[in-house]
């Protein structure tokens, strides 16, 4: 296993889904999502320090579980980042949203729907991102 490609891709993985989390959940869909939660209540934490720091890891964790999935499947191109991160993300969301909305009262369907989507887009975008600069160095063949 190329360990360099593995942290370096895993890193940059990590910082792109922060960013992109802040820019499309802490943006975007915050006035939606607040306007179609599930039933329960009380489930909202307020961003204090440590917090932040389960936020960075879980991040990072989803950078490096598409650079994991890269190394291991040979994916080195923006095209083909793109293409895997989006099947991982669409995969990874509907499995743990499904499972999420058929044992708690945190998500509704239309909250479902729309962090399926969400989450699809944001690993197409972080895997193009990681799939290239894996890529990067490789000698042409």
């Amino acid at each position: 296993m190329d360990i360099k490609k593995l942290l370096v891709g895993g890193i940059v993985g990590g910082i792109l889904f922060f960013g992109l989390g802040y820019l499309i959940y802490g943006n975007l869909l915050t006035g939606f999502m607040q306007k179609n939660p599930g039933t329960a209540t009380g489930v909202d934490r307020a961003m204090d320090d440590i917090q932040f720091l389960y936020l960075a890891i879980g991040n990072l964790a989803m950078g490096f579980l598409l650079a994991y999935i890269f190394v291991k499947s040979n994916v080195g191109s923006l095209a083909g980042g793109l293409v895997t991160g989006g099947v991982v993300g669409a995969l990874v969301s509907v499995g743990v949203d499904c499972v999420m909305y058929a044992t708690t009262h945190v998500i509704s369907k239309t909250a479902m729907a729309a962090d399926v989507v969400s989450t699809t887009v944001m690993c197409a975008i972080v895997g193009a991102v990681v799939g290239m600069v894996m890529g990067m160095g490789k000698k042409a063949s």
